[in-house]
């Protein structure tokens, strides 16, 4: 299934993640395992935010994605997401496609 995963960084925690290094070894880690099609990083709701469109295989994966962040002091947050295909796809499976 493919996911966003959005981390949402402490400021004072990720702080002293960033400057140890903890942070960067996180993300790298998860970026090496679960190859994201796409990784962007900026500001959200005034935090440090990254943003990771991937395939989990499985749902018991989930620690396995959370936890190198959760010890940075991050916030995560798993949520479903779709290509335009995707979406037109499920549009039509569900009888929501329009009709000519």
């Amino acid at each position: 299934m493919r996911l966003m995963l959005r981390i949402h960084i402490d400021a004072a925690h990720g702080s002293a993640a960033l400057k140890s290094g903890a942070l960067q070894k996180a993300i790298g880690g998860f970026i090496e395992k679960f190859k994201p099609e796409a990784t962007y990083f900026g500001l959200e709701s005034g935090q440090r935010t990254g943003f990771f469109v991937f395939d989990m295989k499985d749902s018991e994966q989930c620690p396995e994605v959370a936890e190198a962040f959760f010890d940075t002091g991050c916030d995560i947050h798993l949520s479903p997401c779709m290509t335009p295909d995707d979406l037109q796809k499920g549009l039509a499976v569900a009888g929501l496609t329009a009709r000519g």
